[in-house]
């Protein structure tokens, strides 16, 4: 792993956050006169990679694009730079964890997380991308924008309680032309739509099912189409042959079950056709089932699971 930069474009670099295929991302201050500090996440893309004009030129692309949405549950773009011999992109530091890493402590307990929690996130996700499908440009055209890469690494939940989508468009300059190199598609196949694995063109539809493979996910503890190899689990995207929810999580009420076999249908049209669809769905199931949570009680959730607590000081003896 190389080492860490001390400096990237303006910002001094606090520390490495996660280092893939593709890019680092880095924890980095930005400065400001009278002693202003803001810290922003610089994800830099690896000089390999940044060598190939045509991700370059799509990367710069997509970048224009995203730093036009405006969103609470989008982190947002600040600016696009060169430093040395990679391009990076600065945006919003969020506090707290990616949707992985509660997949992992759910997995490790061997219980899913709690279901209110998994349907507040899913909808605050479905939100933002709602709103990025249908955002317009200033001349009022629509952007078509598609994110490509809804996975659990590129949805933050924080520590107070947001849900953040990253990387938007990033997986559209990714598969330009390079993604048959190593390191670049592992690991994303599993959240994939069928559609996306043959090769199809894609319309917004196919985020929608991204996210309800991430929200089977949260609601079972269990991956739906990971396997042990990128082939097999290739195979299981291509069959979607999805497990009755319930059987897996028994908590899983009938209600909720069809709304996540409906956003996992094989046959788009078959689908929630928006990400809007699918989040009044969600929120219709959570009022009659009079389940009500707020971003403080999911941002206390995630301190607690993730934060160790600060020890109390000895009593003082009288």
């Amino acid at each position: 792993m190389s080492s860490i930069p001390q400096t990237i474009g303006p910002y001094t670099v606090v520390e490495r956050i996660s280092a893939g295929g593709m890019a680092e991302v880095y924890k980095a201050k930005m400065h400001g006169v009278e002693g202003f500090e803001r810290l922003v996440a610089i994800k830099r893309i690896l000089p390999h990679i940044a060598s190939d004009p045509d991700f370059i030129a799509m990367f710069q692309a997509e970048a224009k694009l995203a730093v036009q949405l405006t969103h609470g549950n989008i982190a947002q773009i600040y600016k696009l730079g060169r430093h040395e011999d990679s391009f990076y992109i600065a945006l919003e530091f969020v506090d707290g964890r990616d949707i992985a890493a509660l997949l992992d402590y759910s997995q490790k307990r061997n219980k899913p997380i709690p279901l209110h929690y998994a349907c507040y996130i899913i909808s605050r996700v479905c939100e933002g991308l709602d709103y990025a499908h249908h955002k317009r440009g200033k001349d009022g055209e629509p952007l078509n924008v598609i994110h490509r890469d809804v996975s659990p690494p590129n949805i933050l939940v924080s520590y107070e309680g947001e849900v953040k989508l990253i990387d938007f468009g990033l997986a559209k300059a990714a598969s330009s032309s390079i993604h048959t190199q190593a390191g670049i598609i592992k690991g994303k196949l599993a959240y994939m739509s069928p559609e996306q694995v043959r090769g199809e063109k894609l319309d917004l539809r196919s985020d929608v099912f991204a996210v309800g493979i991430v929200f089977f996910e949260l609601l079972t503890g269990q991956r739906l189409f990971r396997k042990n190899s990128d082939l097999e689990t290739y195979q299981s995207v291509r069959d979607c042959a999805i497990p009755t929810p319930s059987v897996v999580n028994p908590q899983i009420p009938p209600r909720l079950e069809a709304i996540l076999l409906q956003v996992l249908a094989r046959d788009p049209a078959n689908r929630f056709q928006t990400a809007g669809e699918l989040q009044n769905a969600i929120k219709e199931f959570m009022f009659r089932s009079s389940l009500t949570t707020r971003s403080e009680q999911l941002g206390l959730w995630m301190r607690k699971i993730f934060q160790k607590r600060k020890k109390r000081p000895p009593a003082r003896k009288s």
